[in-house]
């Protein structure tokens, strides 16, 4: 089949996979890995998240962590923000970063049990703030989660999912991501879905953000490659999940998604073996064996040769 040649992957373990982890990462463990994965080639990443201290307390040093990490000056940083406070915070430290990510979910429950708002009430937040990020001069970049389907609501319409698309784009987001918040898409759905999205937004850059929660993470993406989709976002060491409900695992791990497309002839620009070692790394400071496939295998060409 025909797929595109050439992908962009946004890693967000600093923001997505860390604010899961229950213990204490410290800032210099975030910085270093941080830097890790800017060496490794790849050109997005999310860094934080501008939350309150007491409902992400992981999260609550993004200001120096962007102050003090050193990555490549092409390497372009992305900040997640909740609500207009939030964005007041980001943009104290405007300076630090080239994008904003606002977001909502498609379901009523999963909202209101994520940052207490309907949805109605959280879309008349992000069609401000989306103003002001394109007025600073930053890249706004829209997260619709729960968009594949809900625990508390089940499937979610996919045109309910790609009416608040539409309306992201005209309050000015040049990239919508659809996230499968807690893994219940699957591969039939995402050609469906990323072919339609694709269609009903052109000139919005359509990113694909899969969670490994059921195994069918990677499958999902090559799915959603196959439909057209070049944008995708992923977290090393398979880090992240959600917060709502218990039991949504981690995202799909970049470098299991990286080997993947590169065994396919996909270009993804990133250096599979430094985003492993960024993955052990990980995996060293959290004491914990991370779920990737890639930490244990590696790239397939370990697999004949002496390691």
């Amino acid at each position: 089949m025909n797929h595109p040649q050439q992908v962009h992957i946004r890693e967000v373990g600093p923001r997505d996979g860390f604010q899961n982890e229950p213990e204490n990462i410290p800032t210099p463990d975030k910085i270093r890995l941080i830097n890790a994965l800017g060496r490794s080639g790849v050109r997005r990443i999310e860094v934080a998240s501008f939350v309150r201290p007491d409902v992400i307390p992981q999260l609550s040093d993004g200001a120096t962590v962007l102050d003090e990490i050193d990555v490549p000056g092409d390497v372009r940083l992305m900040v997640l923000v909740p609500n207009t406070r939030g964005l007041d915070n980001a943009l104290r430290v405007r300076d630090k970063f080239h994008e904003v990510a606002i977001f909502v979910s498609a379901s009523e429950t999963h909202n209101k049990k994520n940052v207490n708002r309907t949805v109605d009430e959280s879309m008349a937040d992000n069609d401000v703030m989306a103003k002001r990020i394109v007025a600073e001069g930053l890249d706004c970049a829209a997260v619709i989660a729960t968009s594949f389907g809900c625990p508390y609501e089940g499937k979610i319409a996919m045109t309910r999912v790609l009416d608040l698309a539409e309306r992201f784009a005209a309050a000015g987001a040049t990239e919508i991501g659809f996230g499968d918040t807690t893994g219940m898409c699957n591969p039939a759905y995402s050609s469906e879905f990323f072919a339609a999205a694709l269609d009903r937004l052109p000139g919005v850059e359509v990113t694909a953000h899969f969670h490994n929660t059921r195994g069918q993470g990677l499958a999902n993406a090559y799915a959603a490659l196959e439909a057209g989709c070049t944008s995708f976002e992923s977290s090393f060491g398979e880090l992240g999940g959600c917060p709502v409900p218990a039991g949504s695992t981690g995202n799909i791990a970049t470098e299991d998604l990286v080997s993947m497309f590169h065994e396919m002839g996909v270009e993804t620009g990133i250096d599979l073996r430094k985003m492993i070692e960024a993955a052990l790394a990980a995996q060293q400071v959290l004491g914990r064996k991370l779920t990737s496939h890639s930490i244990v295998a590696g790239p397939i060409e370990w697999a004949h040769q002496s390691r």
